[in-house]
């Protein structure tokens, strides 16, 4: 690579052509930022943008990176650093996964101008409690935490670890603490996921709470743990099976229906007509993981037919890339996807289509004896 003499602005230079016909540009990166903070411990970060740039020539020398490529490649280069200098001032560490997500949402902004920049995504805090802040992690996940600021009732839609009910309650808590609701009800249906829990000992309240612990996790780790019973005993929180909001109607409320894959259409309507005034609706949901009985349809897919168009109401889909847990856990998702997809398509094909032809030789050809196993049991 050819060092070529370059305008720079506000700490990076133009690309120019370098001698192969590709373009060049040189970052120079500010004092104030260690680069041990910009390429992570052994480079661990610096190995993550090679990856994501294999068509760029990416070197360090001292303050600078130099990226050589594809003149977009180069500028996406560039915007990433850039985006990545913001996000330290703020004093934010930056992490591997971080680092990711920044190059895919720059590469989807590519198609959609109007995208949050990464640094947006990364510093739009929620909600801060003892110390630790919350926040979303990916672009999906900025648009549902938008679309819950500007609609009445959103739905929030996406495999598990996507962080659709954990936004979800963070923008419940805050708009409790900015006094926007008078209270939160979190609600659940009351569906064994696979699991037969019904004669489990105690009272009601003792046997539905496997089913409604998942959201009392959820609120310790916003709230002070200690102010949590009392705001329970007062009724400004409210954690509650789905069967006990028949009949009410709920003003100055943030609710959240939770698991709502497993309402029946008829439960998914008695809730959403439950909405009063100044109060505000998330549903979540995950139509792969349904465990209700066979032949019962999913309220949740149904409502995505019946209120599309209606306004106010917004139905957020989240993806495999937006699972914030293991990174093993957005893989099984897309794995899990390609199988139901597989067997979506075997039901579907013709049954002639699906039987192997058999010769025609006019005589019955009587059925293969079934090849015995060699392997002796242990």
């Amino acid at each position: 690579m050819s060092d070529t003499s370059q305008t720079r602005t506000n700490g990076q230079s133009r690309p120019e052509t370098a001698g192969d016909g590709r373009v060049s540009a040189r970052i120079v990166v500010p004092e104030k930022h260690p680069m041990v903070t910009l390429l992570g411990t052994a480079d661990s970060l610096l190995r993550v943008i090679e990856r994501g740039f294999p068509a760029a020539d990416i070197h360090v020398r001292g303050n600078e990176v130099t990226a050589t490529g594809e003149r977009a490649e180069v500028a996406l280069v560039q915007q990433l650093f850039n985006e990545m200098m913001l996000v330290l001032r703020t004093g934010q560490p930056l992490t591997e996964d971080s680092v990711e997500r920044s190059i895919a949402m720059l590469r989807s902004a590519v198609d959609d101008p109007d995208s949050p920049a990464p640094s947006q995504v990364f510093t739009a805090n929620i909600l801060s409690n003892r110390g630790r802040t919350i926040r979303p992690k990916t672009l999906n996940q900025q648009r549902y935490v938008d679309a819950i600021d500007r609609h009445t009732i959103v739905f929030g839609l996406g495999p598990a670890g996507t962080g659709k009910t954990y936004l979800a309650m963070a923008k419940a808590v805050q708009a409790l603490q900015a006094k926007e609701v008078n209270r939160i009800i979190l609600t659940r249906p009351a569906v064994e996921a696979g699991e037969r829990l019904g004669f489990l000992p105690g009272t009601l309240f003792e046997k539905i709470d496997p089913y409604l612990r998942p959201l009392y996790d959820a609120l310790h780790d916003m709230m002070d743990p200690d102010s949590i019973p009392r705001l329970m005993a007062a009724g400004t929180i409210e954690v509650a099976p789905l069967a006990y909001m028949r009949g009410r109607t709920l003003n100055d409320a943030f609710i959240i229906l939770d698991e709502a894959q497993n309402t029946s259409p008829e439960q998914m309507k008695m809730f959403l007509t439950r909405l009063g005034f100044n109060s505000r609706v998330v549903v979540t949901g995950d139509t792969s993981q349904i465990d209700l009985p066979g032949g019962t349809r999913s309220g949740l897919k149904v409502v995505q037919e019946i209120l599309a168009d209606v306004p106010d109401i917004h139905f957020s889909v989240l993806t495999s890339t937006d699972v914030v847990r293991h990174k093993l856990v957005g893989r099984i998702v897309d794995a899990y996807e390609r199988w139901d997809a597989r067997q979506e398509a075997e039901d579907t094909a013709p049954t002639a289509a699906r039987k192997p032809a058999q010769r025609r030789t006019g005589k019955a050809t009587a059925p293969r004896a079934p090849r015995q196993s060699h392997r002796t049991e242990s």
